[in-house]
């Protein structure tokens, strides 16, 4: 189950550099914040899942119990992620309503959330299945930064559509990544408070 957790890590790392990369080079050449700004967040992922490597990588094939001190610090380097996928996104959306701007097309961002969509959720099942098998707090809040991965997905969906059909509601999706970016924050400061625990003992429960 620790190589399904690494496998799992490397299908994310690679998924989301893609993603990440085309992102980025649609939003800029068509003007889409929004885009844009997805493909950073598409980073975050790939780091979220570094650390579960960092995790679980010298522990690949040992069949030893999982340490609660490397536990620990996975799960406040995850938390610490959120905060900054909430930063990234709140200031995503800040920068496209001060400057006003419409995208060219909202078609690359209407392809790439879908694609998202659909594979993200994949991974973040998966990732829920191997954190209660290992009962693994780092590999459970790496499934819950997928799960916000989605979310942001929706929302790029949603806004390219909304664009799409009526131009003048631009703003749309920027107000909704704001409400999202206030839930994400709220889930890295749960999952920070939780690693600093002295009590910490790791598990789905981060107890």
């Amino acid at each position: 189950m620790v190589g399904r957790a690494i496998l799992l890590s490397w299908l994310t790392i690679g998924y989301n550099l893609v993603e990440g990369g085309v992102s980025v080079y649609f939003g800029v050449a068509d003007g889409s914040i929004a885009l844009a700004g997805f493909g950073a967040d598409s980073f975050i992922e790939v780091f979220s899942a570094a650390l579960v490597l960092w995790r679980f990588r010298a522990e690949e094939g040992a069949g030893k119990g999982l340490p609660v001190e490397r536990e620990r610090r996975a799960t406040l380097g995850i938390g610490a992620l959120f905060v900054l996928l909430a930063a990234g996104t709140a200031a995503g959306a800040f920068a496209q309503l001060r400057s006003g701007g419409r995208p060219d097309t909202t078609l690359p961002g209407l392809l790439i959330s879908a694609a998202s969509l659909s594979f993200m959720f994949y991974l973040w099942r998966a990732k829920l299945a191997v954190a209660r098998e290992l009962d693994s707090c780092t590999v459970l809040k790496d499934a819950d930064c997928s799960r916000a991965c989605i979310t942001l997905s929706g929302v790029l969906l949603a806004g390219s559509a909304v664009f799409l059909a009526a131009p003048a509601l631009w703003w749309a999706d920027a107000a909704a990544a704001f409400v999202l970016a206030l839930f994400i924050a709220r889930e890295g400061a749960a999952t920070i408070r939780a690693a600093l625990k002295p009590e910490f003992a790791g598990g789905c429960g981060c107890a």
